[in-house]
């Protein structure tokens, strides 16, 4: 199976429960899945993780050159993401919400995700009546198939044990 993580995935595991400082055992993990080509991204996460200025933005910059990050100018993905596009567009969304939304990476995973069929990894949850886009509400109506970092996790038999 193919996973493919968000930025948010990234941020929260070094802000809370995977930081560099005191579980380099989820960085390598990592590491390791991207040698395996189990985990991928895209260049926008990339773009919008390498513009700061933090240990975490200087751990996504060591791995550009590495293939994790996918272009999203494929054909297949442009087409995609027109799709999400008009659905978002037509969905009763405010104008704010659909800005806010088309202006960062998430349809462009969504996108990515469903032409590789790779699940997407993400922390938000479904909620059909939020007033801001959800990527798991966008995800149901393109039948893209998403998990939490955890249940990724597990599925890849992770084992952060001390020695």
């Amino acid at each position: 199976m193919l996973y493919l993580l968000d930025s948010n995935i990234f941020i929260e595991a070094k802000n809370r429960y995977y930081g560099m400082d005191f579980c380099p055992a989820f960085w390598d993990f990592l590491d390791r899945q991207i040698e395996l080509q189990t985990i991928i991204s895209t260049k926008n996460v990339f773009d919008e993780l390498s513009s700061w200025d933090d240990e975490l933005s200087d751990w996504i910059k060591d791995r550009e050159d590495s293939g994790f990050f996918l272009p999203i100018d494929d054909k297949e993905t442009q087409e995609e993401f027109i799709k999400i596009s008009n659905y978002v567009v037509s969905s009763g969304y405010t104008s704010d919400a659909v800005s806010t939304f088309l202006d960062v990476a998430d349809p462009w995973i969504i996108a990515k995700a469903k032409t590789l069929e790779a699940i997407l990894i993400c922390h938000e949850k479904s909620s059909p009546q939020a007033k801001k886009i959800k990527i798991p509400n966008v995800c149901d109506y393109f039948g893209v198939k998403y998990e939490s970092t955890f249940e990724m996790l597990r599925n890849l038999n992770a084992k952060f044990i001390l020695p």
